[in-house]
């Protein structure tokens, strides 16, 4: 198997080059093509071009009259919304360097990011996100603040900048944005980490238009094209979401932006987007959903056939060998299912791509065995997001595809992934140190354990320090049963616990949705808390069937010996999930570390 795997870049990102040319260029060369879908009260209405950078100029012209220098970092703390991009652009075309931060951030999160990137301003979304902000002390003591909703006597950030503004020339904008270069920082985001203090990752314009220009060279570009619809519900102070809104906007796409999650499924169908972009719990969650409805409604054996049917087609198309008997089977599932759950998705949806974690090949065949071909990528936000991707013609379920061009990846002799290229981010903010251990002539050390085959695709098998090793001497990857588990209509969340321990165990939460169907179905009253039924034969004879599912995946000595059912489930409001819901794996270990002894006393 080859150690290392390079693609060479049909491009080249010139010195003088910034992310605002994404937009001015549009506004120059298709001043009227709707580059953003704005919701209102009468539905998606487009905003074109011209008028985006015409706004995004006076926004601008507003910071500057207020004292934004170059190179001053400013903070924006919003959900996702078109204010959030629009002042994105703003604050590159005065020449300053955004800090995305997320919605959800506590105070002590939103001090350390403007004490440590030493903002001179923050643009809150909210009375209650400035509510937090004045409880501390950097951020509370900033020169500069700007709320996005009206508020009081303020009109709201973008009027109240607009209006600042009047008096600053087109040209002294024009000037602020041409003065930042391709190796400027672009943004500093503040990972949210699974371990340790937030360090703020520096991405530069090249790093973002490395990530443009290579995704738009991949075999996605016929898919990111004027009259494809993106609607992006993903936070944008995350790496992935901003980083793709990019790609979408340079390639002509129109992006719709969207907050209010519970309602994502509906507005799906009112909004009938062609590009998806989510991360893994999203899909697991929509695969659930639509299992357990059909389950409701009598229909779970015909669900069940489908999803393996599903499962089965897609891995025999890859493998170019279709059998009649499955095709036939297929064809029927097609009317009785899988059209559904397309309709669902608004029914015009030609790509879906997700990051952000694992996704597994069980969900990866799934979805574009239904019609709705998934395509998973790997990266990082020290990567700019997207470092491989699968893409049409050049897809391996179960992999993370190959490096997007003018990158290389490199498997050590410990089987760490190094990563090379124009993606690869230039160093952590006011921290050498940590650049230093993450960066060895000029290969970035993710953490992960993988291996690429002779085709250049990238598996990614676990996560460096969350290999167990038992006291037995074996080496478990928790991440492969945690997805299987997972799999399960009634589970949540699973973490694998053992490392040092005689053998492999479990924690599970439960989806809050799934259990009170499965109460009914049990003729359980609804209010029975889930801490009176963790040891419930019938229930735990449920986890045990995913956990057995689970075993077969791995050897003996790999497999999970015991489970623990835990009453609460884990959430980002207390502090055992990330902001793009990936475990946070010492977080977990800790505050349950009762329950893990409890799986080992005898």
């Amino acid at each position: 198997m080859p150690s290392e795997y390079s693609v060479s870049a049909p491009f080249t990102i010139p010195d003088s080059s910034n992310c605002t040319d994404i937009l001015f260029d549009l506004a120059a060369n298709h001043p009227k093509r709707a580059v953003i879908l704005n919701k209102g009260t009468l539905g998606w209405a487009p905003l074109d071009a011209q008028t985006a950078a015409q706004r995004v100029t006076e926004i601008a012209k507003g910071l500057i009259a207020q004292g934004i220098k170059p190179g001053d970092r400013v903070a924006l703390l919003s959900a996702t919304r078109t204010e959030w991009i629009l002042l994105d652009f703003a604050i590159w075309t005065a020449g300053a360097i955004t800090v995305p931060v997320y919605e959800t951030s506590s105070g002590p999160q939103i001090d350390w990011i403007c004490s440590d990137s030493e903002a001179v301003g923050i643009i809150a979304e909210s009375d209650a996100h400035r509510a937090i902000i004045d409880t501390t002390t950097t951020a509370a003591g900033l020169a500069h603040h700007w709320q996005i909703d009206p508020t009081g006597e303020s009109p709201g950030a973008i009027a109240e900048l607009v209006e600042a503004g009047k008096g600053v020339s087109d040209e002294e904008v024009a000037a602020r944005r041409r003065s930042r270069h391709a190796d400027d920082p672009a943004i500093l985001i503040y990972t949210s980490g699974t371990t340790g203090r937030p360090k703020g990752c520096m991405l530069t314009h090249s790093n973002l238009l490395s990530e443009v220009e290579g995704v738009l060279s991949s075999g996605l570009k016929p898919l990111l094209v004027p009259g494809k619809r993106l609607l992006m519900f993903l936070p944008m102070a995350h790496v992935l979401a901003h980083a793709i809104t990019l790609v979408a906007l340079r390639g002509g796409v129109s992006v719709g932006f969207f907050n209010d999650i519970p309602k994502l499924v509906p507005e799906f169908a009112v909004f009938r987007p062609t590009i998806i972009l989510s991360v893994p719990r999203v899909f697991e969650k929509v695969f659930n959903t639509a299992r357990q409805n059909a389950h409701d409604g009598g229909k779970g054996k015909i669900f069940d056939a489908a999803a393996a049917t599903a499962i089965e087609y897609n891995a025999a198309r890859e493998s170019g060998s279709v059998g009649v008997v499955l095709r036939l089977r297929h064809a029927v599932f097609d009317r009785l299912v899988y059209a559904k759950l397309r309709t669902a998705l608004g029914g015009e949806c030609e790509l879906a791509i997700s990051g952000g974690a694992p996704l597994g090949a069980r969900l990866g065949h799934f979805f574009s065995g239904v019609g709705i071909p998934v395509y998973e990528g790997y990266g990082l936000t020290e990567t700019t997001a997207a470092f491989s991707v699968n893409t049409p013609g050049a897809v391996k379920v179960g992999t993370v595809g190959r490096p997007l061009p003018g990158n290389a990846v490199r498997i050590a002799d410990d089987g760490e992934i190094l990563l090379s290229g124009g993606v690869v981010f230039t160093g952590y903010w006011k921290n050498p140190h940590a650049t230093a251990e993450s960066i060895t002539d000029g290969w970035f050390h993710t953490g992960d354990i993988g291996k690429v085959d002779r085709d250049g695709f990238l598996s990614i098998t676990g996560r460096k320090k969350e290999i167990l090793v038992t006291a037995g001497g074996k080496n478990v990857s928790p991440a492969g049963l945690e997805d299987v588990i997972r799999g399960n209509r009634l589970v949540s969340q699973a973490l694998v616990v053992g490392d040092q321990r005689p053998f492999i165990g479990a924690l599970v939460t439960l989806d809050p949705e799934a259990i009170a169907a499965w109460k009914s179905d049990h003729d359980i009253a609804a209010d029975t808390p889930i801490s009176d039924l963790v040891d419930d034969p019938r229930l735990r004879a449920e986890v045990q069937s995913a956990v057995d599912d689970a075993n077969t995946t791995v050897s003996h000595a790999e497999a999970i010996k015991k489970f623990r059912i835990l009453p609460v489930d884990f959430t980002e409001e207390t502090g055992e999930l990330t902001p793009t819901l990936k475990v946070k794996r010492n977080v977990v270990t800790e505050r349950f570390a009762t329950d893990i002894e409890a799986l080992y006393a005898k």
